[in-house]
């Protein structure tokens, strides 16, 4: 490998808005994110579908999925 290319890896302390925190490696000691798998909806089980002028229903009826 080549000398003075990669940049410096130290442990990166990443703090959520939610309060979750971990560590992790990377360029900066710290680092805020805005969502992260302890709060976001697809990971916590709280997702909906939205249903917008009974798109999923006519689909259903459309392929006799009742």
């Amino acid at each position: 490998m080549k000398k003075d290319i990669h940049p410096n890896l130290v442990d990166c302390t990443v703090t959520c808005s939610c309060g979750n925190t971990f560590v992790t490696k990377g360029q900066k000691p710290e680092m805020m994110i805005d969502i992260c798998n302890e709060c976001h909806p697809f990971f916590t089980g709280s997702e909906r579908m939205v249903d917008t002028a009974g798109r999923i229903d006519k689909f259903k009826k459309r392929y006799n999925m009742n």
